[in-house]
């Protein structure tokens, strides 16, 4: 048996998947591995099956997890999965002498001051302003929202529910949609429109609008046939997510004071750029009357690692990160 210390077990757990790592530091995370949330009752279970297959030579004694849900205390429920469980049963039962459990869109804000340019593209702006606000957004089976406030000699990640703040309407077809959808869901929230789900209903809100019936349709299908151009209604769709997400991504900078620039990651953006580049993304961000030169100094970026929440979660469990005195440089400083 090697004589290093036991590794750091990290998770980044959504509403679809959980993905695992092992963190040492100063070291990537190794072993990365994704298993589906369905096949397991909790995170416990899958926690335990993931350290069956990769066999660490010693079982990890800390662990921090990112879950796609409010973490408020020891009961935890997530918004968009079955699994609810409490952080302490789940500490007990993988041995661990500490469990670290916060907001997964938290965890992807910690990981900000470590991104390079190599894990993120820039979508237009100028250039961040050092020491301010940053802020992140992300759609997927979700959409997470958080921030980097700054704190002291370090970053402060603020775990938010802002994805589910009602989404507005910037002209008629939108308020037409929005209209629509409300009397469905009631209360229409970004995440209603900003995710996986919320692009599938897009696409039903739009033919419905237009008297027509939406074929029954995964977001990977909508966004296939739109790309392709082999359905109009489809390609509308991914056209007004974009610009929706422009429209919210832009009231979040102007909320947060984000001139440190706003990050956008999840799912499915990331496999979009150049679609996002062309869209109406950028002129919904900057589309704020009094404020659009305001809004056009602020930069935004993809960020294309494949893993960004095992960054700031490998740090907070090897404790080289803290909260909030994380000592990091600001983020946002890289050309």
């Amino acid at each position: 048996m090697s004589d290093a210390p036991a590794p750091a077990l990290i998770a980044d757990i959504g509403g679809t998947n959980a993905r695992f790592a092992l963190a040492r530091p100063g070291a990537e995370p190794a072993h990365p591995l994704v298993l589906p949330c369905a096949d397991f009752a909790g995170p416990a279970e899958a926690a335990e099956a993931y350290l069956r297959r990769v066999t660490p030579d010693s079982r990890p004694k800390r662990a921090a997890f990112a879950i796609a849900s409010p973490v408020t205390g020891d009961e935890v429920e997530m918004t968009n999965h079955v699994w609810r469980f409490s952080i302490a049963a789940v500490r007990r039962r993988l041995g661990l002498e500490r469990l670290d459990v916060i907001n997964d869109f938290a965890a992807v804000a910690l990981s900000v001051p470590l991104l390079d340019d190599a894990h993120r593209r820039a979508i237009g702006g100028g250039t961040a302003a050092p020491g301010a606000p940053v802020a992140l957004l992300g759609p997927g089976t979700g959409l997470g929202v958080s921030a980097l406030v700054p704190a002291g000699r370090g970053w402060l990640p603020l775990a938010t529910e802002g994805g589910h703040a009602t989404m507005p309407a910037a002209d008629e077809r939108e308020a037409a949609v929005l209209a629509w959808l409300r009397g469905v869901y009631e209360h229409v929230s970004a995440e209603r429109v900003l995710s996986g789900p919320g692009l599938v209903n897009l696409y039903g809100a739009l033919a419905a609008v237009d008297g027509t019936t939406a074929q029954p349709a995964t977001p990977r299908e909508v966004s296939a046939r739109a790309l392709a151009g082999a359905c109009p209604i489809c390609a509308e769709a991914l056209a007004m997510f974009f610009a929706m997400l422009g429209t919210v991504a832009g009231n979040l900078a102007l909320s947060l004071g984000a001139r440190g620039g706003v990050h956008v990651a999840g799912g499915i953006v990331p496999q979009m750029l150049e679609p996002l580049r062309r869209s109406r993304f950028r002129e919904r961000f900057e589309g704020k009357g009094r404020f659009a030169d305001y809004m056009a100094a602020i930069p935004t970026w993809v960020v294309t690692h494949p893993y960004p929440a095992f960054l700031g979660l490998g740090g907070l469990a090897t404790r080289t990160l803290s909260i909030p005195e994380s000592g990091a440089e600001p983020p946002g400083n890289s050309t």
